[in-house]
Order: structure tokens, then C-alpha cells, then sequence
């Protein structure tokens, strides 16, 4: 991830809140129209909740997506790890997705600051869930609550 969160994870909280605002089997084209976005990038964007199996499909007509678990079981932590393929890290250094440390991990001063970063940005995320979204009650850079 390396210090942002990416298009990929932003969209995956709106997509989340979307539908943890529909009832029942929600089509990826409803979902794209009322985002704004792509239906091809949003496909993207599905494949990874589904493999972290955050939400459930349905093939054929009246198919759909919708959330696996009651929206309070959500942790925002948990939705951006999963479209940012299981990193939170500020930094790329911190990045153990890669597989690659940082050369000068040993030596660096700064290090320890990235580390605590880290996990005060984990921490916040993983105090907020999508409850709270829905509920408009956490100010992010998403359409909060169910007006989306």
C-alpha cells in the first residue's frame, strides 16, 4: 500500500456501505451506477471481498452481492487490508506483502516512527466498523451513511 489507500480501497468501503444499505442480492450494475464506478474496475474490486470472503454472490436473475456478516462485524481495517492485498502500511519499507525488507532496516532512525504510525492508523481502523459508516457517524473520504 505505501502510505495512501489506494482507488481499489476506497471503492471497497463504498462498495460495502452500498450494500450494507440494500437489502437482499444487490447486481454489480446497480452497485457501479450509483458509485460512479466502472463495472469492469468494480469487478476488481468485488473479486478481492469475495476472496476474503466479506461478501457472498448469486449467479442468474435476481442474483447479486451482498454483505456475509451483519455490517457491526466489519472492521474498516479488515475491508481496506482486503483491497489493498493485506497491507496497511504507511511507508513501503513496512510493506511485509512484498516479501522485500528495507536494506537499511537495521540502521534506520526513522523506522521506529513508521512502525508506531502503522499501528496507530491499524488501531483507528480497526476500531471503526461498517456499522459506524452506515450509521454516518465516522467523517471519511466515502459517502457516509445510506444517502449513496
Amino acid at each position: 500500500m505505501s502510505g495512501t489507500i489506494s482507488t481499489k480501497g476506497r471503492y471497497a468501503l463504498r462498495v460495502m456501505i452500498d450494500l450494507g444499505c440494500h437489502e437482499g442480492w444487490v447486481s454489480l450494475g446497480d452497485v457501479a451506477k450509483r458509485q460512479g464506478i466502472s463495472r469492469k474496475y468494480l469487478e476488481q474490486v468485488m473479486s478481492s471481498l469475495l476472496k476474503a470472503r466479506l461478501v457472498t454472490s448469486q449467479r442468474g436473475k435476481g442474483g447479486g452481492y451482498q454483505l456475509a456478516h451483519d455490517p457491526a462485524d466489519y472492521t474498516v481495517g479488515a475491508i481496506l487490508r482486503a483491497a489493498e492485498n493485506g497491507s496497511l502500511a504507511p511507508v513501503a519499507c513496512l510493506d511485509c506483502s512484498t516479501g522485500a525488507l528495507c536494506p537499511r532496516a537495521e540502521s534506520c532512525p526513522t523506522l521506529p516512527m513508521w512502525q508506531e504510525l502503522g499501528q496507530v492508523t491499524a488501531n483507528y481502523l480497526d476500531s471503526k466498523t461498517l456499522a459506524d459508516l452506515l450509521d454516518g457517524t465516522t467523517a471519511a473520504d466515502i459517502d457516509g451513511g445510506c444517502g449513496v
